[in-house]
């Protein structure tokens, strides 16, 4: 909601209080309120303030303000459009980012608004007579770059501006023409046939030709011939022709300048940067080469915000900058995950304090004025996938697998690793979904080899199996809704996890009848509940969860004062599946026996607040390629199903979940590195992204599960063991992790690609790690190793030869950190190809590591 007051224009009044896009146009000094029917329609003597606002399921609004420039805006009115931009933030409670956006060279953001495309108009708007004053129409050409948002650019109507890379369109009065460069990808012509749709539809009215131009065929088509007749005739175009659209040059090291108040800039670091660095009464700019963030802290003044806003504006002049320069406004605390890229100690998670203040405050105003407030329900989460379907589990020992019978399928060990397949019934065919439930105190050992296994099987079975990694505790909604009943005990019953028990003299957990064991219970519906044994004493224990508490003379139940009568039927239900034997004594909170808290070493502190769910950010769309120079990831904004494209590999990021989805035409070699992007644990995109800008970063382990989809071809030994009840979604809360709902892409339904399996430690993020018991071990000897320290982590590489590690190696070598391949170089080969030893060539700065990497055509 607006937070209006004698500084904030009126025409903002109300902005932001819906979903969706509000634009105003700065017409003789004054703002002036574009109707819906006018989105999209710029004019290049104009400059715009775009309001984009996201409602949430939960969580705060999200707003984006962008300021766009028209080509021929006058002078007044450029310094106009980021004063009311500012006045905008200001009006929504400084809670919002800004993007400054030039005629031509928009952000993808800003691009994503107005799908297919944006063409601005000649001349100037007028709110009277709602259209281009002296409005004519002519013959243009146009460029069309882009495979997820489009770039349109006018260039001389010339044969000269033609290329082999690109795709053209040539608008006529009576027919529009579409010529595709020959270099031209199939994602870049299905644009440029979008544009040329509503270039028929918004400009022609829907009454004109079209027709489709391919580079390099001259003969026997009309239009080919009419299309070069435009031109003067046909000649053919240079080889050496450039793209309208320049390549970004080499970004160069980030720097990091505090703006006083007088506008000047000190800088205060370089390629190392803290959080701490920012003050929250301060603003900063943060100099990324082809993007300028500036950054303001909460307690910064509107006026302080304005001088940065020049200061930054008045850079960018001074140092000569690109017009293509992207800067981009950023309020304390809401900083984009590219920014936060750029610091080595970023937190991974920022509690949303704002957004949990708010609710109290609201929930306070509504109680004074008489009304009785309640917390919603949770809502549940529909299934995936037809969760009517047959169960398999094995247990995994080692290079065995132990097929479990159907009574002890749904009883797991933190200490073991088990195999789960799922096969269900599709639109024509059966479906297969396999998870390798990696148990959270399992050993090393272990986890490679159900890797293994799950890749073995995965080939034995007929259609696209989608196989899926999953690490205890961190359990999606998906396995939940398929295992319906599920029991976690402590300890494991391995090998090798006894042996890691016995060799570091660590007692063994695993649970028996005769010893004291605490389960916490909980679920969403008697298709969908758990009891997870925890450690047994008094700090486990919750407010919002019941409880059962084993020991060799009696049984509690222990019912927190915060938990439902749901909660309560879960409670009876799990007693009855553990042992229906049990005659337990059932204890309210604050009625407990000493023998209760006896059996628990004493009473002691524990969590007593109502557990709130948390908000939910949204997820996150990211395309991935790989070319023999350069690795890219590039988010997708305002994502649909459309782009699902082929051609390539895409990530969805649900913070909880991790989804790779492969196209069938994609780059094999893409397909590689977007695994290894899908296996990174915590924000894996800003780990990754600060990696590939060659900014060391802390990768401590996260607990959070990744999935990996792949694809395969052949059918599974199928026998009916358990029938799983399609009501039974939702997602199980838990005090260790709350599971996201935010799940807008259906793996199953797509073709996926799989990777050799993980075998080695390759990097410290690795997700078949995260265990104290995987951690101690030592690695198999199977191999000789190197260790490396370039990151601040020190960490076991094999070693390969050169050969095999470069970008375009006709063998290349699987499941290695592309991001540091000369890591797995011999020391002799490293001096001969480097010129000087690993500890040396870590000491220099991360863009001159990148830069010799690059050379060698390793990076």
């Amino acid at each position: 909601m607006s937070l209006l007051s004698k500084d904030i224009d009126s025409a903002f009044e109300g902005a932001g209080s819906k979903a969706g896009l509000e634009i105003w146009c700065i017409e003789n000094l004054r703002l002036v309120r574009i109707p819906k029917s006018s989105h999209g329609k710029f004019y290049a003597g104009n400059a715009y303030v775009v309001l984009n606002t996201i409602l949430p399921k939960n969580g705060p609004p999200w707003h984006d303000v962008h300021y766009w420039l028209g080509n021929d805006t006058k002078e007044v009115d450029l310094a106009m459009a980021s004063d009311k931009a500012l006045e905008l933030d200001a009006a929504l409670g400084s809670c919002t980012v800004q993007y400054k956006e030039l005629q031509g060279l928009e952000t993808q953001k800003f691009l994503s608004y107005f799908k297919p495309c944006i063409i601005p108009l000649e001349g100037a708007y007028s709110s009277q007579e709602a259209h281009l004053n002296g409005d004519t129409y002519k013959v243009s050409l146009l460029t069309c770059k882009g495979d997820h948002v489009v770039h349109i650019k006018e260039v001389p109507f010339s044969r000269s501006s033609l290329n082999h890379d690109d795709v053209f369109i040539l608008d006529t009065a009576s027919k529009v023409f579409l010529f595709s460069g020959c270099n031209s990808t199939i994602q870049e012509r299905a644009k440029g046939l979008e544009v040329v749709q509503y270039i028929k539809e918004n400009k022609h009215g829907g009454k004109c030709e079209v027709a489709t131009i391919e580079d390099g065929k001259f003969v026997g088509d009309s239009d080919v011939g009419e299309f070069w007749s435009l031109f003067g005739g046909f000649a053919p175009i240079p080889r050496d022709s450039p793209s309208s659209f320049q390549k970004q040059s080499d970004t160069p090291p980030v720097k990091l300048s505090w703006i006083t108040i007088q506008g000047k800039l000190c800088q205060t670091g370089t390629d190392s940067l803290h959080k701490k660095m920012l003050e929250t009464d301060k603003c900063y700019l943060l100099d990324c080469g082809a993007e300028v963030f500036v950054w303001m802290g909460r307690h910064s003044s509107i006026s302080e915000r304005k001088i940065s806003i020049s200061a930054a504006e008045g850079f960018l002049r001074d140092q000569n900058r690109s017009t293509g320069t992207h800067l981009t406004f950023l309020t304390e605390g809401l900083e984009s995950s590219i920014f936060r890229s750029y610091f080595d100690d970023w937190p991974q998670k920022v509690e949303p304090k704002l957004y949990e203040e708010g609710r109290g405050k609201v929930a306070a105003i509504f109680k004074q004025q008489g009304y009785d407030v309640k917390e919603l329900p949770e809502e549940d989460c529909e299934p995936f996938i037809n969760c009517r379907g047959t169960l398999k589990v094995w247990r995994v020992n080692g290079d065995e697998l132990s097929l479990l019978p159907v009574p002890e399928q749904t009883k797991l060990f933190s200490g073991d690793c088990y195999l789960v397949q799922f096969t269900y019934a599709g639109n024509d065919r059966d479906e297969n979904l396999f998870f390798a439930w990696l148990g959270c105190s399992s050993v090393m050992e272990d986890r490679k080899a159900t890797i293994s296994h799950m890749n073995a099987i995965a080939d034995s079975t007929k259609g696209n199996p989608v196989l899926a990694q999953v690490v205890g505790d961190n359990e999606p909604v998906q396995f939940f809704s398929i295992i319906q009943k599920l029991i976690i005990f402590k300890g494991g019953m391995s090998k090798g996890y006894k042996k890691f028990i016995a060799e570091n003299g660590l007692t063994d957990e695993t649970y028996g009848e005769n010893k004291t064991a605490l389960f916490r219970v909980q679920g969403t519906s008697p298709h969908n509940m758990q009891a997870i044994q925890l450690d047994p004493v008094s700090s486990s224990l919750n407010s919002s969860y019941c409880y059962i508490l084993q020991t060799e003379t009696f049984i509690f139940t222990w019912i927190g004062n915060l938990s439902s009568t749901q909660d309560h039927d879960l409670l009876d239900r799990m007693l009855e599946l553990i042992d229906p034997t049990w005659q337990p004594t059932s204890v309210r909170e604050g009625t407990e026996p000493d023998t209760f808290w006896n059996a628990l070493g004493g009473k002691a502190e524990y969590p007593r607040e109502k557990e709130m769910k948390g908000y939910t950010e949204d997820p996150h769309l990211f395309v991935v390629n790989v070319s023999e120079d350069e690795f890219k990831v590039k988010e997708i904004y305002n994502f649909s199903q459309d782009d699902l494209t082929t051609e390539d590999v895409l990530v969805l990021d649900c913070h909880r979940e991790i989804y790779v989805w492969i196209g069938c035409h994609s780059n094999i070699r893409s397909k590689q590195q977007a695994l290894t992007l899908g296996l990174m644990h915590g924000n894996s995109f800003e780990r990754k992204l600060a990696l590939l800008k060659g900014k060391p970063q802390n990768l401590e382990v996260s607990r959070r599960n990744s999935w990996k989809a792949y694809s395969r071809e052949t059918t599974p030994d199928s026998s009916r063991s358990q029938s799983v009840s399609s009501n039974g979604q939702g997602r199980s809360v838990s005090p260790a992790s709350m599971v996201s709902g935010s799940n807008s892409m259906s793996s199953s339904n797509h073709l996926f690609s799989r990777p050799a399996p993980i075998a080695r430690k390759l990097f410290s993020g690795s997700s078949l790690h995260g265990s104290p018991a995987a951690e101690q071990r030592s690695p198999s000897q199977s191999a000789s190793y190197i260790q490396v320290d370039g990151s601040g982590d020190c960490v076991n590489f094999l070693i390969y030869p050169y050969e095999r590690l470069k970008v375009m190696s006709n063998d290349p070598v699987a499941g290695i950190n592309v991001t540091k391949r000369e890591a797995y170089l011999s020391d002799e080969e490293f001096q001969g190809k480097f010129g000087m030893t690993k500890g040396a060539f870590y000491e220099l700065p991360k863009w001159r590591q990148n830069k010799l990497k690059m050379s060698l055509n390793l990076f």
